[in-house]
């Protein structure tokens, strides 16, 4: 489907060139993870500040290629607001999306989770060198929930 290819890259550079929560925040509060994927350079760090179990805010630090920097700014976006239940539950969807190429979710965990703009990246399951690209920011902000649990 040719439009919607064209919608989901018009979003993934816009995400690209007017980047999301572009920034740092204070640690602490916020808690901060750093992401690296060695096969391309692609760099990132994720800060969450948490509101109890609400993910008050999401910013993103780094550099890399488009697919990673606009994957990041999706991202911050959509955890902002989310109670950390839900940013793991959504964090799960994507990374599931990202894993399956023939874009079947009917079986999906999850699948109540509405995607939204993130399946703009669905696309990227069509070059699997390029998944680890989307998927940075996703494994940061795991690692940064992980770490604010603890």
């Amino acid at each position: 489907m040719p439009g919607l290819e064209d919608l989901y890259r018009e979003i993934i550079l816009d995400h690209y060139k007017n980047p999301r929560n572009r920034g740092q925040l204070e640690v602490p509060p916020a808690v901060r993870a750093d992401g690296h994927n060695p096969l391309c350079g692609d760099e990132i760090t994720v800060y969450v500040e948490l509101d109890g179990d609400r993910v008050a805010r999401v910013a993103i630090d780094g550099q890399g290629c488009s697919i990673s920097q606009s994957s990041a700014s999706m991202m911050s976006q959509a955890m902002t607001g989310r109670t950390t239940d839900e940013a793991r539950a959504l964090l799960h969807r994507f990374k599931h999306m990202m894993s399956i190429a023939d874009h079947d979710h009917s079986d999906e965990p999850g699948e109540e989770v509405p995607l939204g703009d993130l399946e703009a990246l669905q696309g990227v399951v069509k070059f699997p060198v390029r998944i680890k690209c989307a998927v940075l920011a996703w494994n940061t902000l795991a690692q940064a929930l992980d770490s604010a649990a603890s």
